[in-house]
Formats: structure tokens, sequence, C-alpha cells
């Protein structure tokens, strides 16, 4: 670059216009051979930090599969937001920056892909879930969803509806077997999918619904029933990066590692089901 800055001072007094062409190439070719990837420098300097904004029911997997990405990009930060599909989609609407999304609903997701919130061709559905009642570990009030009317149960949990999807799940689920409206008065509403558990844990409820990862995460509960598919809508966790990210290009690459089959191998671990 020097050199060119060199020439372009002896010939800054002419008026050819072929040589000024001619300078704008070789600064063009020196411009490019300088900086080929400004990416790569950053990561190299670790520059890079990914927000990554996570339904709260992933929280154990993505934690465990930091590491296994870091190891193959050490100059990448990874700055996990955790918390109720519902919050975190409203937070990017309010434009928080954040690089990429995974919902634990298509609810959410939809209502981004359809403010043009979404970075284009982004969008993938990544893993699936299952909707399960729990009850404590040493309860015998409860041995199936029907039991939920009994006098055994005062108390039930699941999430709100309108903002988690969890919650949203067990409403199409107790609505589908007739419970919904005769279970109104017990239900105990939550934030998100892990307070669920949480009061389900302490027994300050007899009873809950959550995705069967979560259960999976408990020794305090144990799982009575496995709602039926066809009870509700299709669990399924889509990701997306998000048009404003900062860092487009390593957040299509971390979604491409999400795909792959080191992260596949934790979702797994977790109960989750991977969606090729």
């Amino acid at each position: 670059m020097r050199e060119i800055l060199e020439l372009k001072s002896k010939i800054s007094a002419s008026n050819n216009p072929i040589i000024w062409i001619i300078f704008g190439c070789l600064l063009l070719v020196s411009c490019g051979s300088q900086n080929p990837s400004e990416l790569a420098t950053r990561k190299a300097a670790g520059n890079v930090t990914l927000t990554i904004s996570v339904a709260a029911s992933l929280t154990d997997a993505m934690k465990a599969i930091a590491p296994l990405y870091q190891e193959q990009n050490q100059g990448v930060s990874i700055d996990y937001n955790f918390a109720s599909s519902g919050s975190l989609q409203r937070q990017i609407e309010q434009g928080a920056p954040v690089d990429i999304f995974i919902s634990a609903a298509s609810k959410q997701m939809n209502a981004l892909q359809a403010k043009e919130l979404l970075l284009e061709d982004t969008r993938k559905n990544l893993l699936k879930n299952a909707i399960v009642l729990i009850v404590p570990q040493t309860s015998t009030a409860v041995s199936n969803f029907k039991d939920l009317t009994s006098s055994g149960v005062q108390k039930m949990s699941i999430g709100e509806p309108e903002s988690v999807p969890a919650g949203k799940y067990a409403r199409e689920v107790l609505t589908s077997l007739d419970l919904y409206d005769r279970l109104r008065s017990k239900l105990v509403f939550a934030k998100n999918v892990r307070q669920v558990l949480a009061y389900v844990e302490t027994e300050n409820v007899e009873a809950g619904i959550v995705y069967k990862t979560d259960a999976k995460l408990s020794n305090n509960v144990k799982i009575i029933a496995v709602a039926p598919e066809t009870a509700h809508s299709p669990v399924v966790y889509p990701v997306a990066v998000i048009k404003t990210s900062k860092n487009p290009e390593t957040a299509r690459e971390f979604i491409d590692f999400l795909s792959g089959e080191a992260a596949g191998n934790v979702f797994e671990n977790y109960g989750f089901i991977r969606i090729n």
C-alpha cells in the first residue's frame, strides 16, 4: 500500500485519464491482498461475539455445545440469553442486539418473519420434543391426565400459554382431553418451562406439564404420562439469524454447527430429536 501511495503522489499532477485508471486498478488489487477476510482477522483477534437468544428448555444442551464449538472457533465468544420464547421474541422486536434466535415453537419465529426481522434463507427447523405430565418423585396421587381433576390435586402448573410455548402445548393437550376448563381454577402459570419444573420439584404444586427433556434433568420428579402427539401441535424448535446481526456469516456457521454430528449428539443425550 505504501508503494501505491508513493505512485499516487508522483502522478497526482497528471491529467492523463489512463494513468488514473491504472492507479485505481492497482489500488483495488492492493486492498484486496491486504485484507482477504475481515471476518477471519476479527476471529483471530478474538473480536467476534455471538449473542444467541435461546428458549429456556434448551439451556443445558446449549451450554454443553458452546465449548465444543469454541474448540474449533477459538476467536468466537458465545453470549447466551435464556428465557421463554415469547419474551425473547419481544426483545428482538424492540431492537435487542441478537445474532441468532432459537425458539421452542414456530409461533414466535413466524411473528419475527412476518415483520421481516429474520435474515433471508437462514431459518430452519432444528429439533423436536415431547410433552409430558410430571409429579413429585414420591407422589402417588396421579397416574394419568384424568387424575388431575381429583381432590388429590389442589394445584398444577403449566407455562403461560400466550408467551411460553410449553404452556401453549399444555393448554392444547388439556383442551384436547376436555380438561382445561375443568382444571382452570387449579392452574398456576409459570414464566417459563423451567419454573414449572421447579414448582413440581419443590412440591409447590402436585403436577405440571413440561417437555420430556426438562423432566429428564431432574431426579425429584417422575413422568406419569406422555401426551399423544395428536393432542397438540408439533413441538418444533426453529432457528434463524436475525437480520440486524453484526456477525451474519459467523451466525450462519454456528447454525451449521448445530446441525452437525457433534452438536446433534449433545441434543440427543438431552432427549431432543434431531430434524435432518
